[in-house]
């Protein structure tokens, strides 16, 4: 058996790696070959392509890109004439993977898409491409079932595969008491900031995630602060943006998310998947997401959702908009304080961070709100799930191809 991955973001490699791992644990006979990154190759996939070289998220760069990524599509479709491949798994990255989907399709191949674009959330019509060209909806979020379901897609809900890399973190106890003295934070509160995985975020959030933590000091100088990088050259732009702030008692750490998380009294994020690590480990976060004014105009006819972040939608009674604004008194209540905005929100931020570190009453509520949702939707599994259904979804038709053969 072959199983062709489509993988272009890094948390898609993370995921696409972990699945791989439980596929050849059930079979080692299988083989994995496609479009991915480090962690996927080191688990045992061939890679035509190192495609999270390429993560990009707006349109700008996407057309600067296009014959790179069609290329990678007709490299592709040559590899499925040329080879027999029982299955193409898609992950995330929808504008590249529908190309992939529907190349997959034209050739009788099955089609599985596990980490399916949030389209319940922006462009909803996206949907036709779905029935066309995909087989199995592998959802990650509990609310999604019904949604493609009640599209006419086949869909099943397997939980999210961070919950099972949080469930094997092997913390690095001697760092964390590196920066507990670094910090001084055995009598200091810790407030971390997490700018995000790409250099598109990072550019647009930091500055933003760092005024706000200047309102907090100066409120409270007696906090430190923590910014956890993605990589190294995330960490240089936050220590170039630090030599012209009044922060003084912060520290620049890359690849310590989860220890810094372990440690932070509460955090402020730039809006991603990090949400769900930062419910994970019961921390009471502000979210901030910086958009261009061009993309404010339009963002009220795409973005079909209360809100943007996970935890919020995963615990709102209805995940469709009324107005899309904070001061709407028919939403409903935030877990996770949420700032979609063009303007800087630092100021409205550290008032949600200072009432968090001033009255602690406010603090546990807050941690006690995220540890009952986490305890319904924070579960590990989601991964063997995913392999679980892969593989007998794939023995079924390959079952059924024998016999019409026959």
């Amino acid at each position: 058996m072959r199983i062709f991955f489509s993988v272009g973001e890094p948390s898609g490699d993370l995921h696409g790696s972990n699945l791989i791992r439980h596929l050849a644990a059930a079979d080692p006979t299988i083989e994995f070959v496609g479009f991915g990154g480090p962690k996927m190759k080191a688990a045992g996939c061939e890679l035509l392509y190192d495609l999270t070289q390429m993560a990009v998220m707006f349109i700008t760069q996407v057309v600067a890109n296009l014959k790179f990524f069609f290329g990678l599509v007709d490299q592709a479709d040559d590899y499925f004439a040329a080879n027999e491949i029982d299955a193409v798994v898609l992950i995330d990255y929808p504008g590249f993977n529908w190309h992939i989907a529907k190349k997959a399709k034209a050739r009788g191949i099955p089609v599985y898409y596990y980490g399916v674009p949030q389209m319940w959330a922006w462009a909803p019509w996206r949907i036709r491409k779905i029935r066309k060209y995909v087989d199995h909806v592998l959802c990650k979020l509990p609310f999604e079932k019904d949604w493609f379901e009640s599209r006419n897609c086949k869909a099943t809900y397997i939980g999210h595969p961070f919950f099972d890399e949080m469930t094997q973190l092997n913390l690095d106890s001697e760092f964390i008491q590196q920066a507990t003295d670094q910090l001084d934070l055995e009598n200091k509160e810790l407030v971390l900031l997490l700018p995000g995985s790409r250099n598109q975020e990072v550019e647009r959030n930091l500055p933003t995630l760092i005024e706000a933590a200047e309102h907090i000091a100066a409120d409270r100088p007696e906090t430190a602060f923590a910014i956890g990088c993605f990589k190294e050259s995330y960490a240089e732009t936050a220590n170039a943006l630090l030599k012209n702030s009044s922060l003084s008692n912060v520290g620049v750490w890359t690849d310590r998310t989860q220890e810094l998380m372990t440690s932070a009294t509460c955090c402020m994020a730039c809006s991603g998947s990090v949400s769900l690590e930062l419910l994970y480990h019961r921390k009471p976060t502000v979210i901030v997401y910086r958009i261009k004014r061009t993309l404010q105009l339009v963002i009220p006819f795409l973005l079909k959702t209360q809100y943007i972040t996970l935890p919020n939608l995963m615990a709102a009674k209805d995940i469709r908009k009324t107005t899309w604004r904070n001061s709407d008194p028919k939403r409903d209540p935030m877990v996770m304080p949420e700032y979609v905005s063009v303007n800087s929100p630092a100021e409205k931020m550290a008032g949600d961070v200072l009432q968090w570190l001033e009255d602690p009453a406010k603090l546990e509520a807050s941690i006690a709100t995220l540890d009952q949702m986490a305890k319904s939707y924070a579960k590990p599994g989601a991964t063997k799930r995913a392999a679980d259904y892969l593989l007998d979804t794939l023995g079924v038709q390959k079952s059924t191809a024998n016999t019409r053969a026959a």
